[in-house]
C-alpha cells in the first residue's frame, strides 16, 4: 500500500510530505484547493505523461516521491525481483521517483536504480488502480464493459492462453497465406528445374569428365603429328639403321670399359653410359607403346567433338563455365527437393492451421462460460448495489453473447451489453440509451467498488467519483467505500461529508496565498479538526455549534 508521498514544485503545491494509512482515507477541501494533486503527483510517479507546465512557476524542477508497502508475494514484488529492481536490504518497501525539468525533460527511479518511463508503467497497476472522477462516460464502450467484467472474473490466466492461441493460430495462416501466394511461382520454378535436371541427367557429364574430353580432342586433333613424332623419336633413340642413340651408347660404353683397367677413373663414367643405355632402352620400349596406341579414327574425334561442343552449349545456356556442369546439376536437385518439401509443408499447414482454429474456439468457449457465470454474479452485486444507491427498482445485466463462428481476437469471440432497468415495467435496454447522467455516475460507482474489490491491486484510489449524489446515496457510497477499505487501501478525493464521515482517516487541502504566490497544502487532521472539516462541507463553509453536532452525528453514525 502507499505509505508516503512527498512533493516538490509541482504545480501549486511548494512542499508537500504526507503519511498513508491502511483503510479508507478522505482528501476534501474547498473547490479550487486542488484536492486531486496527490492523484496528479503519484500518476506522474507511475508514468503519466510530463509536462514542464507542471513544475512550479518559481522553480527549476518539480519531484515527485512515493512510497510503498510490499507484501512478500505480491505481484509488484515478484515483478520487482525479475526485473532485478528489488530492493535487498529492504524487500518489503518500493519507492519511486520522478523528476521534471523547466525544459520538459524527465527522469525516474525505482529503489534508486534509474528506468525508462515504460517499466514505471508497468509495475503502475500492481501497485495502484486510480478511478477517475469520468469514469462513467467510458462504462457504455462496448471494450471498456468487457475490461471490466474480465477485471471482476479474474481469469487473466486463461485470457492469457486465448491470446496466445489467437496469436499461434494467426501465425499459421499468415504464414498459409504467403505459402498459398507463393506457390504459383513455386510449381512452375519445379516445372523449370526439373525439366533442366532431366536435360543434365541425359547429358550425363561426370565430375572431371569435360577436362578429361578437352585432353582427348586436343590429342585427337594431333594425332598424325604425334605419331609421326613419336617414331621419329624411336628411331633417333633406338630403332634406326644407322647411329641411333642407342647403338651409339653401346659403342661408346664397350670402348671406355676396355680401358677401365688402365685408368680406373673411368669407372664412373661407365656405370653413367651403363644407365643412359638402359633409360634409352625403356624410352624406347614405351614410345613403341605409345605409338602403337594412337587413335587415327576420325569417328573417335567428331564423337569427341560434339561431346564436347555439347557440354560448351548446356553450360552457356546456364551461364557457367561446362566443367561446372555435374555441380548445377546437384545444386538443382537440392531446389527441386527443397520446393517439393514446401509443397508437401503447404499440404499440411491446413491440418495445422485446423487444429490450431480447433484449440482457439475451445479456449474462447471455456473463456465465454466463465465470463458467463461471472456475469450472473455480477449483474446481481450491481443490481443489489443499484437498489442501495437510491434506484430501488434498478435492475442490471451483463450480456455475454458468444458466436463460435465471430472473427477471432485476442480476446475471445463474446460481445457484451450492459443492459439496464431503473422503472417499474421498462424493459431491459443499452445502458447507454437508458441510464440519465446521475444514474449512470451512481451506476459507474457500484460497477466501480464491486469491481475494484475483486482486484489484487493493494491501493484503490477514486477521484470525485461521488458526483451527481447526495443524501442517503451519498451515505450509501461512503459505506461502499468504507466496506472496500477492509480489503484494501482506499483514497478517495471527495466533496461530500456522508462520504468523507465513512473514512478511517481524513486529509484536508487547503490554498493559499500571499498576493504573489499561490500554494497548495494538505493535512492530516485529528479528530477536532475533522469535526470541523465536516462542519464546513455540512453548512457551506459556515462552520456553526448545529454543524458541528451534525459532523459529530454523521461521525458517529457512519464509525
Amino acid at each position: 500500500m502507499l505509505v508516503h508521498l512527498q512533493v516538490r514544485n509541482l504545480a501549486v503545491v511548494k512542499q508537500l510530505s504526507i503519511d498513508f494509512q491502511a483503510g479508507m482515507t478522505a482528501i476534501t477541501g474547498e473547490t479550487g484547493a486542488g484536492k486531486s494533486i496527490a492523484l496528479d503527483a503519484l500518476g506522474l510517479c507511475l508514468g503519466d505523461r510530463a509536462d514542464s507546465d507542471l513544475v512550479r512557476s518559481d522553480a527549476d524542477k518539480a519531484e515527485v516521491i512515493a512510497s510503498f508497502q510490499l507484501t512478500a508475494i505480491s505481484p509488484a514484488q515478484q515483478w520487482l525481483e525479475q526485473q532485478e529492481l528489488l530492493d535487498e536490504d529492504e524487500p518489503e518497501h518500493c519507492v519511486l521517483r520522478r523528476l521534471v525539468t523547466r525544459e520538459g525533460r524527465s527522469k525516474g527511479w525505482i529503489n534508486g536504480y534509474p528506468v525508462n518511463l515504460a517499466q514505471l508503467k508497468q509495475l503502475a497497476p500492481l501497485l495502484v488502480n486510480i478511478h477517475g472522477q469520468h469514469e462513467h462516460q467510458l462504462l457504455t464502450r462496448p471494450e471498456h464493459q468487457l475490461l471490466l467484467l474480465d477485471s471482476y472474473a479474474r481469469h487473466q490466466t486463461l485470457l492469457q492462453d486465448v491470446a496466445a492461441a489467437y496469436q499461434h493460430w494467426y501465425q499459421l495462416r499468415k504464414q498459409q497465406k504467403l505459402g498459398l501466394q507463393q506457390q504459383e511461382e513455386r510449381q512452375s520454378r519445379m516445372q523449370l528445374v526439373r525439366y533442366q535436371i532431366e536435360e543434365l541427367e541425359q547429358f550425363a557429364l561426370r565430375e572431371g569428365e569435360y577436362e578429361e574430353l578437352e585432353q582427348q580432342h586436343k590429342r585427337l586433333s594431333n594425332s598424325s603429328a604425334l605419331q609421326e613424332d613419336s617414331q621419329f623419336a624411336l628411331n633417333a633413340l633406338y630403332e634406326g639403321e644407322h647411329n641411333n642413340a642407342y647403338s651409339l651408347v653401346q659403342a661408346a660404353l664397350q670402348r671406355l670399359d676396355q680401358q677401365v683397367d688402365n685408368d680406373d677413373a673411368l669407372e664412373p663414367l661407365v656405370k653413367l653410359l651403363a644407365e643412359a643405355s638402359v633409360q634409352i632402352e625403356e624410352a624406347a620400349r614405351e614410345l613403341r607403346h605409345y605409338s602403337d596406341a594412337i587413335d587415327l579414327d576420325e569417328s573417335s574425334l567428331v564423337a569427341t567433338e560434339q561431346r564436347v561442343t555439347q557440354a560448351i552449349q548446356l553450360a552457356r545456356k546456364h551461364q557457367l563455365e561446362p566443367q561446372a556442369l555435374p555441380q548445377l546439376q546437384q545444386q538443382l536437385t537440392t531446389e527441386l527437393e527443397a520446393l517439393m518439401a514446401s509443397e508437401t509443408e503447404l499440404a499440411a499447414s491446413d491440418e495445422a492451421v485446423q487444429a490450431a482454429a480447433k484449440t482457439y474456439r475451445e479456449l474462447a468457449k471455456k473463456l465465454s462460460q466463465q465470463r458467463q457465470q461471472a456475469a450472473h454474479e455480477l449483474s446481481e452485486q450491481i443490481s443489489a448495489s443499484m437498489r442501495g444507491l437510491n434506484m430501488p427498482h434498478g435492475r442490471f445485466v451483463v450480456g455475454v453473447e458468444h458466436d463460435e463462428k465471430a472473427p477471432a481476437t485476442k480476446l475471445g469471440t463474446d460481445q457484451i451489453n450492459f443492459q439496464v432497468t431503473t422503472n417499474p415495467g421498462q424493459p431491459l435496454q443499452s445502458l447507454a440509451k437508458v441510464a440519465s447522467g446521475g444514474e449512470l455516475s451512481r451506476i459507474s460507482l457500484a460497477i466501480q467498488v464491486i469491481t475494484a474489490a475483486q482486484m489484487t491491486t493493494p491501493t484503490l484510489m477514486f477521484d470525485e467519483v461521488d458526483v451527481g449524489v447526495s443524501g442517503a446515496t451519498a451515505a450509501t457510497v461512503g459505506k461502499l467505500l468504507r466496506q472496500l477499505g477492509q480489503a484494501a487501501q482506499v483514497i478517495c478525493v471527495t466533496h461530500l461529508p456522508q462520504v468523507a464521515a465513512h473514512a478511517h482517516q481524513q486529509m484536508q487541502v487547503e490554498k493559499t496565498t500571499d498576493g504573489e504566490t499561490t500554494e497548495t497544502r494538505m493535512t492530516a487532521l485529528d479528530d477536532d479538526n475533522r469535526v470541523i472539516e465536516l462542519a464546513r462541507l455540512l453548512g457551506g463553509d459556515k462552520v456553526t455549534d448545529t454543524t458541528k453536532a451534525n459532523a459529530r452525528e454523521l461521525l458517529a453514525t457512519a464509525s
